[in-house]
């Protein structure tokens, strides 16, 4: 073989491996950092998989803060409260500062794990109405909201 056609053919080869190392690095990062949304019935059902239920999977929960659940201790920073759907409660403990919109009866969105029977929460982010949701927890909350009869201020509005 002529020795410039075999130097560009190690220089293709290089390329392509380079690229081929560089888009499965990229695979596994990005693998290790999506977190998938469940929702308390998801979670105790069993739906969301062994992983998610043992503590090992990271995930979101989704739902609406229970009403009469919250308690943070006096002098503490970890806040306990209950996630529902409108099918199952799950108890969530947080220690850090909670967004100014969380309150109860209002959504809720926790990254973190489980421990036991308790959803450990690492973030939770709190929404104030239905404009700013994403699509996933739209339906979800959507169907737990058909399914109990709970009449949200948008479908107030729809309706006058």
């Amino acid at each position: 073989m002529n020795p410039v056609r075999r130097r560009r053919l190690l220089f293709v080869v290089a390329i392509v491996a380079a690229s081929a190392l560089s888009m499965t690095l990229i695979a596994f990062a990005l693998q290790r950092n999506v977190s998938y949304l469940y929702t308390p019935h998801e979670v105790l059902g069993g739906i969301a998989g062994a992983a998610v239920s043992s503590g090992e999977a990271r995930f979101r929960l989704g739902g609406m803060v229970a009403g009469g659940s919250f308690s943070r201790a006096q002098g503490s920073m970890e806040a306990r409260f209950r996630v529902t759907d409108g099918d199952a409660e799950l108890p969530v403990r947080y220690t850090g500062l909670l967004p100014d919109l969380f309150r109860e009866h209002q959504a809720v969105i926790a990254t973190g794990r489980m421990d036991g029977d308790t959803f450990v929460a690492e973030q939770v982010l709190a929404r104030h109405d239905e404009t700013y949701v994403p699509k996933e927890v739209a339906d979800k909350m959507g169907l737990a909201h058909d399914k109990h009869g709970i009449v949200t201020p948008a479908d107030a509005d729809a309706t006058q």
